[in-house]
């Protein structure tokens, strides 16, 4: 996990992480629900375009983050 303000890797425990965890696992959201709303809000960027799913499935190798702000890759 790194500093949410500087973006870095996360890595994966299993095969996949969704994306509201990711986002909550890094600091970029304090609970589930509020990461829930940032990801449905469109505030939140895969890959470099915006997602809006918050169940979505990140696998290595995916980059995600808050648009225009820093960004995490999955790592195996």
């Amino acid at each position: 996990m790194s500093d949410s303000s500087t973006g870095g890797t996360l890595t994966l425990r299993g095969e996949h992480i969704t994306l509201a965890h990711a986002v909550k696992a890094v600091g970029l959201a304090d609970t589930g629900g509020q990461a829930k709303l940032l990801v449905r809000e469109g505030s939140v960027t895969v890959n470099g375009e915006a997602a809006t799913q918050p169940g979505r499935k990140l696998r290595g190798g995916d980059r995600f983050g808050i648009a225009g702000g820093p960004e995490w890759t999955i790592t195996a």
